[in-house]
């Protein structure tokens, strides 16, 4: 409509070249996406790879597009290419948006999931059991268990133990009475390579999906590479480290986004800090010793939401506390002032660790900033979690903050740590919104 629509004699040229492009455009989008794998089963519904794809998918038809029109010297107007492409892609995105929720509904009740029958040694089915069993909106259902070489069914798990043969053939046909719509090949299946490469023709013939679950444990995407040697795919993980590329990569985000929302949030800041002081004597900041990156102390900033003499009073009351074995956390905490319960629900009162953020002691997305005498009861592989910055929020704050045990903390910062990627921080961030909205563990 932009350039103008074709009348009812046809005369406008211009309406009528565009209103085809438009056609012609939508046609190898819905093809693009289909190339890209955007609509893959092991992608649609969960993770981030979805929409990944889409995206990926989009850039490519319109690098395409660019080209094509540069090299034939085609007229495409900049400004129709300028407004299909944000306009579209937002769309899409909001559509498998809106298509993710429904199949999670459809997951809840148990439909549109995958049984899935593993196989390997007790502890690492069970394992694997556990991990598809706590993320099922992924779509998978572990019906069963098959450990090669047990005979005796004495595998202590709460799924049925079918079989217990080493043998491709008598794999088969058992799998064949169970009838999976997958089979998950732990990595502690105790099985020849020859058996197992068998296995996965037979299972391709009986169009039943075959995956492969290494012991591998909170490593994400961008860690691991594949190398095929000599028919052997070899896995590399690399070393979680942050380059120093990436180092100046996250600071300029962290730099660029502290700014901005300061520049925003600027009047809140102001609000907020009338609203403190009036409401309970005392400062309206209220600054705390956290260990940072490297183990190095710092004064972190934050609204003040507890009576001035708080800290004083936290031994009398650490009897009670709900928090998990080393965070102190209480929900109905008579320390808190009645303006200190609001902006704690919202988490209004980290807003000013914004200023730390600048500062470079903190950064938008990071592990959960600790106190001295936390870090004097870690465990030697919790110390990892001071090789970054610590942040506003980061996973710890977006799966349940102060519903978490310490061990799931611990895992979740670790898993930050070693897995970085900016892409991460920003879904890490737009998830904090929806956090901070439900404010679900914020006490």
């Amino acid at each position: 409509m932009r350039f103008g629509v074709p009348d009812v004699e046809g005369l406008a040229d211009s309406g009528t070249t565009y209103v085809l492009l438009s056609l012609a455009l939508a046609a190898a989008w819905w093809m693009m996406l289909f190339f890209t794998g955007s609509r893959e089963p092991t992608v649609l519904g969960y993770g981030s790879e979805e929409y990944k794809r889409v995206i990926k998918g989009s850039l490519w038809l319109f690098g395409l597009i660019a080209i094509i029109s540069y090299s034939l010297q085609l007229e495409t107007a900049r400004g129709y290419i300028g407004v299909a492409l944000p306009a579209g892609l937002i769309v899409l995105l909001l559509a498998r948006v809106i298509v993710r929720k429904f199949l999670h509904l459809e997951r809840k009740l148990g439909k549109s999931v995958q049984d899935v029958l593993i196989i390997g040694d007790s502890q690492s089915a069970e394992h694997l059991a556990k991990s598809l069993l706590s993320q099922p909106m992924a779509g998978y259902r572990p019906t069963g268990v098959y450990v090669p070489g047990n005979e005796n069914g004495s595998v202590d798990l709460s799924l049925p133990l079918i079989g217990g043969a080493t043998e491709a053939a008598e794999l088969v046909n058992d799998i064949k009475e169970f009838r999976p719509d997958a089979v998950a090949l732990s990595g502690g299946a105790q099985l020849a390579p020859q058996t197992i490469r068998a296995l996965g023709w037979a299972l391709a013939d009986l169009q039943i999906r075959l995956i492969m679950a290494p012991a591998l444990t909170d490593i994400a995407g961008p860690r691991i590479h594949t190398q095929p040697l000599a028919g052997l795919p070899l896995i590399h993980v690399s070393t979680p480290t942050l380059r120093k590329g990436q180092r100046i990569l996250k600071r300029s985000f962290d730099i660029l986004g502290g700014v901005s929302l300061v520049l925003v949030l600027l009047p809140l800041l102001i609000v907020v800090a009338i609203a403190v002081r009036l409401d309970s004597p005392g400062p309206a900041l209220f600054r705390q010793v956290r260990i940072g990156a490297a183990g190095e102390p710092f004064e972190m900033l934050k609204f003040r939401s507890m009576v001035v003499d708080a800290e004083q009073r936290m031994n009398e009351l650490r009897a009670a506390s709900q928090g998990n074995d080393v965070l102190f956390k209480l929900k109905n905490d008579p320390r808190v002032t009645r303006i200190g319960a609001f902006l704690r629900r919202f988490s209004i009162d980290e807003v000013p660790q914004l200023f730390n953020v600048i500062g470079g002691t903190m950064s938008l997305v990071g592990p959960r900033p600790p106190l001295p005498a936390e870090v004097e009861q870690y465990e030697d592989h919790a110390h990892r979690r001071l090789l970054v910055r610590p942040g506003m929020t980061g996973l710890w704050q977006v799966s349940g903050r102060s519903l978490l045990s310490w061990d799931d903390t611990v895992r979740l910062d670790l898993y930050y740590v070693e897995n970085w990627s900016l892409l991460g921080d920003c879904t890490i961030l737009l998830r904090t919104v929806r956090a901070v909205v439900g404010h679900h563990g914020a006490y």
